[in-house]
């Protein structure tokens, strides 16, 4: 094999290897399947947001719509504010719901909109007004313990025993 054989090999090698890296952190970063398409951007606001992070999907169901743009507090309400950015040939009615959604048992955390009925449809700066919180699993599981622990306290503190009769 002749050296520039050899250099032209190794160079095609480095350069599958720079576009695998790429793919990598695009993948990574949560940005494989960013899109050029028009936006309208929404907000909606939630009492607890879990671990929703900035760029995670909105979906509807099941089809990614878009993708959360922005995360912030609202010190006078004191909820958190998402800002979607919803693609322009998906259009949802006024009253469509918003709710933070995980992907299986301990998966990703996305938005998922569920259309409302109403004849007017969300435009540029609208707000969702029907949201729900994230569900968060500690929470779950510490009511589930304390409402166990509740319901042995009282039964185990119902009536007094019978005290045994002495004639």
């Amino acid at each position: 094999m002749t050296r520039e054989k050899t250099d032209f090999w190794v160079g095609l090698f480095v350069l599958l290897g720079l576009v695998a890296l790429v793919f990598l952190a695009l993948r990574a970063g949560n940005l494989s399947s960013f899109s050029l398409a028009p936006t309208y951007e929404v907000q909606a606001h939630f009492d607890n947001l879990g671990g929703l992070k900035v760029r995670a999907p909105v979906k509807s169901s099941g089809v990614v719509v878009g993708r959360v743009t922005g995360i912030s507090f609202d010190n006078t309400t004191y909820r958190a504010v998402v800002t979607l950015s919803l693609e322009a040939q998906y259009k949802f009615p006024d009253d469509s719901s918003a709710s933070i959604l995980t992907s299986g048992l301990l998966g990703e955390q996305y938005i998922g909109i569920t259309p409302g009925g109403d004849d007017k449809m969300l435009a540029q700066d609208s707000t969702i007004q029907y949201t729900q919180s994230a569900v968060v699993l500690e929470e779950l599981i510490s009511k589930f313990l304390y409402s166990s622990a509740d319901k042995e306290g009282t039964a185990s503190s119902g009536t007094p025993a019978a005290e045994p009769h002495k004639p």
